[in-house]
């Protein structure tokens, strides 16, 4: 494998752009694909079937383009596949769960850790999996307003807050002292977070500690690049939205130049047919 293939990551949106803002801080050097399945937003709503299927196709297309490793930012994804994607594929993949529970796992004094995040995720029990040790008590909050109320751009409006207010408000009374913001699009409501809950709880952001965990394996397996000077980042979506750039500048704090618009779907099944096409052409 050479170092300098880039990183594959995936959201079923734009939320992982929160997690690439992250990555390029952290490994500026490296090259990057990302691929946004916007045309099937939200996997947070979708049955575990549906999200591991999507997240499949998402991993087929990235490795498509030649990458060394899958970064799944998208925590609905994280939660119910990544398992099926780590037994499917042969390539290095990392999720945005086990980072943000080690971090909340090493960080939290009393033991009360809140997790908030869409219903998928909250279903699934994948924190409450990775945080299953003694001593530890886990309250987890679907907040599945969050996301619009982002990607609309409202971050300061009062309707925010109030609905952040009454999400919110059983994590308070259970007296977390450290928060999991289970979604890729929580992190840019932080300050709005951290206002209701307090300055005295800590904020885990799924973001920063994923990037963290990325650098560290990359180091650690020498799959790092040496290449001197920023890397190259190509952007895929399954559908542009109307708002993209917007959504972009609010995620990234940049605007993108060059997006790519692909069929995911008609692509997995061209793949497909190629394999078919490829079996059937040994047997002769």
């Amino acid at each position: 494998m050479s170092v300098d293939l880039p990183i594959g990551i995936f959201d079923s949106g734009v939320g992982g752009l929160t997690v690439l803002k992250r990555l390029m801080e952290t490994l500026p050097n490296e090259n990057f694909i990302y691929f946004g399945d916007t045309a099937r937003v939200p996997y947070g709503s979708k049955s575990k079937d549906t999200i591991n299927l999507f997240a499949v196709e998402a991993t087929k297309f990235l490795i498509s383009h030649k990458i060394k490793m899958v970064v799944v930012a998208c925590n609905s994804a994280s939660s119910n596949s990544i398992g099926i994607l780590k037994k499917r594929f042969q390539i290095p993949i990392i999720g945005v769960i086990s980072p943000s529970a080690l971090s909340a796992t090493q960080c939290s004094i009393s033991g009360k850790i809140g997790v908030i995040g869409t219903y998928a995720t909250i279903q699934s029990g994948a924190y409450l999996r990775m945080l299953n040790s003694k001593g530890l008590q886990i309250f987890q909050q679907a907040c599945p307003l969050f996301v619009p109320l982002v990607e609309e751009g409202l971050l300061d409006h009062p309707a925010t807050e109030l609905i952040g207010e009454e999400y919110l408000a059983p994590l308070k009374k259970f007296d977390v002292d450290t928060l999991i913001l289970g979604c890729t699009h929580y992190p840019i409501l932080k300050p709005l977070i951290q206002k209701i809950m307090g300055n005295n709880i800590l904020l885990i952001d799924p973001a920063i500690e994923t990037a963290k965990t990325v650098k560290e394996f990359m180091l650690k397996t020498r799959i790092n690049s040496l290449r001197k000077g920023n890397g190259i980042i190509k952007y895929f979506v399954s559908d542009y939205p109307r708002n993209f750039n917007k959504i972009a500048n609010i995620f990234l704090g940049m605007s993108i130049k060059k997006v790519t618009t692909i069929n995911i779907e008609e692509y997995s099944n061209k793949i497909m047919e190629q394999k078919f096409a490829q079996k059937r052409s040994k047997k002769r």
